[in-house]
């Protein structure tokens, strides 16, 4: 019989970040961005049988027959907790599982731009973490709370599928509802979340208009919500949001959005050059006047620019900015970057701009004092 808290052991031992179990192969480990197989033996359909009912319980794997499909977490105590996903692929099951670490991550711990602390001191507004499956989107939520936890005496509510990074109460009260377990949709809980009197909101991602609609509500009427979205970039995340809408309904929309938008945190992970795991390259835009003059006009297309020339006061980076500070700081390879970079040519100008000591967006804490990001929607 498979031991999967032992093949999950394994794979925290090696820094790993993803498991993957498929009959017939053995279990698979992602090590940085290679997925790797590991020394284990192949899984049998019984083998698999087990390991799922071990993950997901009774209730669960009874689920997964009628669904052929179900989330879950799972915890291995002074190890890890896990995030799965079972499935059914031709007629077998599978399963794929996100390491959670106990500890709730840091900004300052993870090397992430101290603006995110400046963001989490917003008095209300719509925040947006972005970016593909697998680019770290939960782990800065995760960080951000933290923060908000570690400083600001505040309640926090969180609507999670499934619960992933489990917070203990300091300065703020933080209480986590799980899809399924404690309410039954998401749309539902943001209805009854603003009779819970939340001052912070954090959402899973907003997949329709009745769920964009209702977290643009709740930053309307002074909460600071925290949503995520699978897209790339902040003018990507800002055209997703008004295109779920009819073609009619754009103008309120761009008008309503510019008004609640906070601020968008796009990212991607990159390989450290040191070859220790990866790190994340951030784009970061702040709703700035000329930014939500661009989301209410419908020029969205002119917002990185933007961005790019208003760095340096509103600490805002364009993905570029990001690269090729991680260069600069040795963190990542340039070649590393080249490859990441959605525009490699405009990179290498900027590099060549940084080694003569003028790029701008600079996100450190010690190039300017802190901006306190206030009340302006």
């Amino acid at each position: 019989m498979t031991d999967i808290d032992a093949i999950l052991k394994e794979l925290v031992g090696r820094r790993g970040s993803d498991l993957h179990l498929k009959v017939g192969r053995p279990p698979l480990m992602r090590i940085s961005s290679d997925l790797l197989p590991s020394e284990f033996p192949p899984l049998s359909r019984e083998d698999m049988e087990g390991v799922l009912r071990a993950l997901v319980g009774a209730d669960g794997y009874e689920r997964l027959l009628h669904d052929f499909e179900v989330d879950a977490s799972y915890e291995i105590q002074d190890v890890a907790r896990f995030r799965l996903n079972a499935f059914k692929e031709r007629g077998q099951f599978g399963v794929a599982l996100r390491v959670i670490p106990l500890v709730t991550p840091t900004i300052d711990g993870m090397g992430l731009p101290a603006v995110l602390k400046d963001i989490c001191q917003a008095p209300q507004g719509l925040v947006l973490v972005t970016g593909p499956t697998g680019s770290g989107k939960s782990t800065t939520l995760a960080a951000m709370m933290t923060h908000i936890n570690d400083t600001a005496p505040l309640h926090i509510v969180t609507i999670e599928d499934p619960i992933e990074f489990v917070y203990t109460d300091k300065m703020s009260t933080i209480r986590q509802r799980q899809l399924g377990n404690d309410v039954k949709s998401l749309s539902e809980a943001l209805r009854r979340v603003l009779r819970q009197d939340p001052d912070v909101i954090l959402m899973g991602e907003m997949r329709d208009p009745e769920t964009i609609e209702l977290a643009m509500h709740a930053a309307e009427t002074g909460h600071l919500v925290f949503s995520t979205l699978h897209t790339n970039d902040a003018k990507q995340s800002i055209d997703r949001i008004i295109n779920a809408f009819p073609a009619e309904a754009h103008t309120q929309v761009r008008a309503q959005l510019g008004l609640t938008l906070q601020s968008v945190v796009s990212q991607r992970l990159v390989r450290r050059a040191d070859g220790n795991g990866r790190i994340a390259a951030m784009e970061i835009m702040i709703n700035s006047p000329q930014i939500r003059e661009l989301i209410q006009e419908g020029k969205t297309a002119s917002i990185e620019k933007a961005m790019a020339a208003s760095g340096d006061f509103y600490r805002m980076q364009t993905f570029n900015q990001s690269l090729a500070k991680l260069v600069m700081d040795r963190t990542i390879a340039e070649a590393e970057a080249m490859a990441t970079s959605t525009s490699p040519n405009d990179l290498k100008l900027l590099l060549k701009g940084v080694n003569s000591g003028r790029m701008g967006g600079d996100t450190t804490t010690a190039a300017r004092p802190a901006m306190k990001i206030t009340k302006s929607f």
